[in-house]
């Protein structure tokens, strides 16, 4: 089956959870992932499509920046129509990221329908204003209901008959390889040993108030922060000359980074926007085998710092006593907690996450096409 995407993260952005299910869906079968509208002064609408790797194309349409809302939703509709014939895409699956496409896509009839509920989007900052009535409606039509970790699961499970959580996955073998020996990055090269690093995406999660007290607290410790600033004023980020701002890196970049980072950062707000997510630098920064130091994300406390793996601080103060703590420890230590890391990351991967999910697909597709149990998906809420 083909498999259609609708996500509101550009394929390009950072590199994340969509990439990895969805090159690994590609691995079986066409896979379409259809991004939000580039918007233009004038010219006429249509599809920019982009092949990246054997079976994933990306789909972008662009749209003149004079239409209104209605035109920009029955455009869409009709550039969809038109690729759908085009491609001969007959037998396929809808997989959401975000509710909001249902407006360019509920007139087409999908063999299944996959929400992958990856974070709660109404807290986050600019979300639209309908978003939350758009993701009662897929709810009651979707088929399958991912979430992107455990506490979401809490939150959402009574909405849905056939939801699972699938926290964060790790590419072991890729952020394994800052443990060996790797070409430090040019600009990271001169910055100062002991350094604190962070890489994702800096935004109003981001404690940046924190960041600002510690930097000025322990001049002797440097900063290292990767990733695009969006959302926010890149203004009102501290600046001091032990905090180093180097941009976004590709993922292939990560690693060599990672390798000569004393410590990872997870430093964010404890908020509505971070309530329910589930940060995938998580397993990614302990299978790099660097020491991790986050706030008290719900879903990084249960299971890594219940498990020792992560330490977690609550403000400035308890930052900087964990980081000490850290860097204090003995090559006995460090080796006894990167055996626990391996152990706890063992039969953690993208692979065994994404085979599971098809597992879950395959089962759902069978019980709607031989249904046993007649469910009405118009009584899933509560």
């Amino acid at each position: 089956m083909d498999l259609i995407c609708f996500c509101h993260i550009r394929w390009k952005f950072v590199y994340q959870r969509p990439q990895h299910l969805m090159n690994r869906f590609a691995r079986h079968g066409r896979v379409y992932f259809i991004e939000e509208p580039v918007y233009e002064p004038a010219g006429k609408s249509f599809l920019e499509i982009k092949k990246d790797g054997e079976n994933l194309w990306i789909v972008t349409s662009h749209l003149p920046d004079s239409y209104t809302e209605e035109e920009i939703v029955f455009q869409q509709k009709i550039l969809l129509s038109a690729f759908y014939n085009d491609n001969k895409i007959e037998n396929y699956i809808h997989w959401y990221y975000t509710p909001m496409a249902l407006t360019i896509s509920n007139h087409l009839q999908p063999e299944l329908i996959v929400y992958d509920c990856m974070d709660e989007l109404s807290n986050f900052k600019f979300a639209p204003a309908d978003l939350k009535q758009k993701e009662k409606e897929l709810f009651r039509i979707a088929d399958l209901v991912l979430t992107g970790g455990h506490n979401l699961y809490q939150a959402k499970k009574s909405l849905h008959n056939n939801i699972f959580p699938f926290p964060s996955s790790i590419d072991k073998d890729h952020f394994m390889q800052a443990r060996g020996t790797m070409n430090i990055p040019p600009d990271q090269k001169n910055i100062r040993q002991r350094i604190f690093g962070f890489y994702g995406v800096i935004d109003e999660r981001f404690d940046i108030e924190l960041l600002r007290e510690v930097a000025i607290r322990k001049p002797e410790w440097s900063f290292v922060i990767i990733g695009p600033v969006i959302k926010i004023d890149p203004a009102t980020l501290p600046v001091s000359p032990n905090i180093n701002y180097l941009g976004p890196k590709t993922y292939e970049e990560l690693p060599a980074y990672l390798a000569d980072w004393d410590i990872a950062l997870i430093p964010f707000l404890l908020n509505d926007s971070t309530k329910y997510i589930s940060p995938t630098k998580t397993p990614e920064y302990l299978a790099a085998g660097v020491p991790v130091l986050s706030s008290a994300i719900v879903d990084v406390v249960t299971p890594y710092g219940l498990n020792n793996l992560v330490q977690i601080f609550d403000d400035a103060d308890s930052f900087i006593l964990a980081g000490e703590k850290e860097l204090a420890k003995k090559s006995t230590e460090k080796r006894k907690w990167l055996r626990s890391v391996d152990l706890f990351l063992k039969e953690n991967s993208w692979d065994e996450t994404w085979r599971q999910i098809k597992q879950h697909i395959s089962t759902t597709l069978k019980n709607k096409k031989n249904p046993t149990i007649t469910i009405k998906k118009e009584g899933a809420y509560v």
